[in-house]
């Protein structure tokens, strides 16, 4: 892994999220939106939150607001913002392999 990713993970789930959002330009409520629901519900973020991660993910570099319209500001991620979040994935792969094996040598425990 790049020595430079590295610094920024792992991410929150918050954060994690709404970056996997960008994956389209979106405004601050449309991101709020995708993320309850692509998350199924399982994470709601409020506006304080997401106004404090935009300001922290655009101070790293990740995003960078593309246009207003009207008063919304629209974010989108940046090449370098895309990095991270594909590393952050492939770390979390490798975190669901293993846990998938784990409960899978536990069930077989149970039934021994």
């Amino acid at each position: 892994m790049d020595d430079q990713l590295a610094r920024y993970l792992p991410l929150s789930e918050a954060t994690f999220y709404v970056l996997v959002a960008l994956d389209e330009p979106l405004h601050g409520y449309a991101i709020m939106q995708k993320v309850e629901a692509i998350s199924e519900g399982n994470v709601v973020i409020g506006p304080g939150t997401l106004y404090g991660v935009f300001t922290t993910l655009e101070k790293q570099a990740l995003i960078q607001k593309v246009r207003e319209e009207e008063r919304r500001k629209i974010y989108a991620l940046t090449d370098k913002g895309r990095q991270v979040l594909a590393e952050q994935v492939r770390r979390m792969a490798i975190m669901l392999r293993n846990g998938e094996l784990a409960l899978a040598h536990l069930r077989k425990g149970e039934r021994a």
